[in-house]
């Protein structure tokens, strides 16, 4: 049997990247699968239709703000609708980097917005979801190596959100051990996705990966690998961890 059976899953920024790659692997392992998304919904018709190509399990799309209390409420209620009134496993993969600005160049607005996509989005989608979720239910939240090592130039404001991800992730877990529902983090490092082909430059790239032991960048698909093993059984004394996935390029 698969490892998710049966399960339903929630993930927030699902529709492209490591949000895709998530929504398949979970989708491949048995679950159910609401799949959000903002921008795109072609990217998220692709998404559904990967789904549909390889996964045993259904999924639906729902568009929605993550850093807006009633478009959660929404992306919720959507997700009852369709697959039942609880709730197993939600990944918080909604966010964003922006834009690199150094300090000066950061004004009040710009600072809230990286903290609103990253960190406050993954506190409305917590909320919203736990009372849904019964014992034996699990939450990963996606941080990155930026929250552990402050992030590359210009990046303060997203290392800063991220490692208030980290530090929530930790906090939850604590709070919702009791009720049987665990709470962890990745910790992704160079991952090759639209993300660093936007804001990071070739020669960084190539740069970080020939420094790496591993001598690569990684992949979204080990990403959703990594959820996989988060939201199943055999992470059952698992709580709290935020885990590296960064090819051996920091160690934490």
């Amino acid at each position: 049997m698969s490892k998710l059976q049966g399960k339903v899953a929630i993930v927030t920024g699902g529709s492209r990247d490591i949000g895709r790659a998530i929504s398949v692997s979970l989708a491949k392992e048995g679950a159910n699968v609401a799949v959000n998304y903002y921008n795109s919904e072609s990217d998220a018709d692709e998404t559904l239709a990967q789904i549909k190509a390889a996964g045993s399990g259904k999924a639906i799309k729902v568009r929605g703000d993550m850093t807006k209390q009633a478009d959660v409420i929404a992306l919720v209620d959507a997700t009852r609708e369709a697959f039942g009134e609880h709730v197993d496993i939600l990944v918080n993969v909604a966010g964003g980097l922006v834009a690199r600005k150094a300090l000066a160049e950061m004004d009040e607005d710009f600072f809230n917005r990286v903290m609103q996509l990253n960190a406050t989005s993954t506190f409305l989608a917590t909320q919203a979801v736990v009372p849904l979720m019964r014992e034996g239910s699990a939450i990963v939240n996606l941080a990155s190596q930026a929250g552990r090592d402050g992030g590359g130039p210009g990046a303060a404001a997203y290392a800063t959100s991220k490692g208030a991800v980290i530090t929530f992730t930790r906090a939850m877990a604590k709070e919702l051990g009791p009720k049987g529902i665990r709470v962890n983090s990745l910790c992704p490092g160079m991952i090759a996705t639209t993300f660093h082909d936007t804001f990071t430059k070739d020669a960084v790239r190539e740069a970080v990966a020939a420094a790496t032991p591993l001598r690569r960048q990684g992949r979204a698909e080990e990403i959703g690998d990594a959820v996989v093993y988060l939201a199943s059984d055999g992470a059952s004394f698992i709580t709290g961890t935020n885990i590296d996935i960064n090819g051996g390029t920091l160690y934490s």
